[in-house]
């Protein structure tokens, strides 16, 4: 098909499409824009870098010819964009371009004097590691991790309401030992809490030493300077992590690591997700109609749970980029080669995917109810959960030579096994067993409902987190 569609120019991406409202952010950080504006950055504090040391005979800026200096990545926006765009389509060289950008403007500036020390002894990847690095950063600080607490926050506040509210596990998807559903909620907060605070103490790592990581260059203009401090500082300067031991570009490890952690994020809110939706299917959660909304598109009554079959997807798709992502970036053949520049490239849509499953998330936990009838009435048709309580209180009781019972498990899975027992029947078996009478008392106050241990106060655990500094809202 010609250039010339009607259609125009349309994203490919649904991110730049249906959901850029939803991602919109990640654009300032994690879009070429905003890599180019990064690395203006780099190239323009690296300069001032070397000015303030009176390297080469120069003397260090004035604060006022610095502030001018920084406006250009400070102000950077559509007339840098579409400078850089015309000089590679000419250099065919992206960070050559943003060079020539940095002389361009020393030269309005009247700064010519110091043109020279534009991109001075760097490599490519000097630029761009602490480019991407910066831009990583700050999407994941600002962006990434403030929406992953909305959901944390979201979970804590659920779990909060519910926390009383007893319903029947369903280990391996049979009716099992009651729990309370902000329990079960509160797990999944506690397990966020974990990931994001290992997240939050991430490093952000660039190098800054030249062709092959030896500083030869730098030497070789001035052997008198200790340079790999001189770098460190500057890398320092920029509130990141400095890299001494590299090849021409810096290793990646950091952002393997980043990456599978935030994967690992994924998969814990993906089975969120999933649970959530199951808890819907099954009548636990009621949704929250939306005023305007269509459910079906043929079947008026239905409310679709859309929120988390989105949510679902995108973190599958997600977390399939960050597997790539992490999976590539951890080798570079000998001292360089070209496969992480297009890979760095879809750092943003990884991210992006996975922020727009959080903002489903969240919005989607916001929109249900929880039908605590429909948890009263399942636990009241499944009163062989008991089964657990009474075997073990039999044992006890067994130990303590107030029972002559020789099995308590067999005698309590041929009561209950495959079979629907009432509280009557357990009532009567209650009654019928070699106990004492305290513990015959104890079972026999025992319901479903109340057969919870001590799922309410676990969710207490949530707030110990917090005030341990693993989550700071």
């Amino acid at each position: 098909m010609s250039s010339s569609s009607a259609l125009g120019i349309q994203p490919l991406s649904p991110l730049d499409g249906r959901y850029r409202a939803a991602v919109a952010e990640l654009g300032d950080y994690l879009s070429e824009a905003g890599l180019n504006r990064a690395r203006v950055e780099v190239e323009v504090e690296w300069l001032i870098a070397l000015t303030d040391r009176s390297l080469f005979g120069t003397s260090p800026l004035g604060e006022t010819e610095k502030d001018r200096l920084r406006v250009l990545y400070l102000d950077f926006g559509q007339d840098e964009i579409q400078w850089l765009a015309e000089r590679e389509a000419v250099t065919r060289h992206d960070v050559k371009a943003v060079e020539y950008l940095v002389r361009d403007r020393l030269a309005q500036l009247g700064l010519e004097a110091i043109a020279e020390l534009t991109h001075f002894a760097c490599t490519s990847e000097d630029i761009n590691s602490a480019a991407y690095a910066l831009t990583v950063k700050r999407a994941v600080e600002d962006v990434w991790l403030p929406k992953l607490r909305t959901v944390i926050a979201a979970l804590r506040a659920l779990a909060i309401q519910h926390r009383d509210a007893a319903m029947l596990s369903r280990t391996h998807g049979q009716p099992a030992t009651p729990t309370t559903m902000g329990k079960e909620l509160a797990v999944f907060a506690w397990r966020l809490e974990r990931v994001a605070a290992q997240v939050e103490a991430s490093d952000f790592l660039a190098k800054f030493s030249g062709a092959t990581g030896t500083w030869s260059a730098h030497l070789a203009a001035e052997p008198d300077v200790a340079w790999p401090i001189v770098s460190e500082e500057f890398i320092e300067s920029l509130g990141l992590g400095f890299n001494p031991l590299t090849t021409q570009i810096e290793s990646h490890d950091w952002q393997v690591e980043l990456y599978d952690r935030i994967r690992h994020a994924g998969g814990i809110l993906h089975n969120l997700a999933t649970d959530v939706w199951t808890y819907i299917s099954i009548g636990y959660f009621t949704q929250i109609p939306v005023a305007g909304a269509t459910g079906s598109s043929t079947m008026p009554h239905k409310i679709n749970p859309i929120r988390f079959e989105n949510a679902e997807a995108n973190l599958e798709i997600s977390g399939g980029l960050l597997s790539t992502l992490a999976q590539t970036l951890v080798t570079s053949r000998l001292q360089r080669d070209l496969t992480d520049s297009t890979t760095q490239r879809n750092i943003g849509v990884a991210l992006g995917h996975s922020l727009l499953a959080l903002d489903n998330l969240e919005r989607g936990l916001r929109e249900i109810s929880l039908a605590e009838d429909v948890l009263l009435a399942d636990l009241d048709g499944n009163w062989e959960v008991l089964g657990e309580a009474i075997q073990t209180a039999v044992r006890a009781e067994v130990v303590e030579g107030r029972s002559q019972i020789t099995d308590p498990y067999a005698l309590l899975k041929e009561l209950t096994r495959g079979r629907r027992v009432g509280a009557s029947d357990l009532a009567e078996f209650i009654r019928g067993l070699d106990i004492g009478d305290e513990a015959k008392d104890r079972l026999l106050a025992l319901t479903p409902a109340t057969y919870t241990g001590i799922a309410s106060e676990l969710v207490d655990v949530l707030d110990e987190a917090r005030h341990d500094g693993h989550d700071e809202d």
